[in-house]
């Protein structure tokens, strides 16, 4: 298991695409740079939806991702 230091945790289970990565956008909004988002989603598209946008989006580095059996994590650093 990976650990970082996590600034704030966004919880988007129950919800699916596209809201995790709206609400992912909204939160990383808020921090400052330097700051780690821990993200919870119970979507599975959620894995392939965050690394599309965190590679598609200046500012932000999506640092790991854990697949467990009903829950997905993702940690994403604000990088300006």
């Amino acid at each position: 298991m990976t650990q970082y230091e996590v600034t704030e945790t966004l919880d988007v289970k129950g919800q699916n695409c596209p809201m995790p990565v709206v609400k992912t956008k909204q939160s990383i909004d808020q921090l400052d740079e330097g700051d780690v988002l821990e993200v919870l989603a119970t979507d599975p598209g959620s894995m392939s939806d965050l690394g599309g946008w965190a590679d598609t989006t200046d500012g932000v580095e999506l640092l790991d991702q854990e697949e467990g059996d009903d829950l997905f994590k993702h940690y994403v650093r604000k990088t300006e």
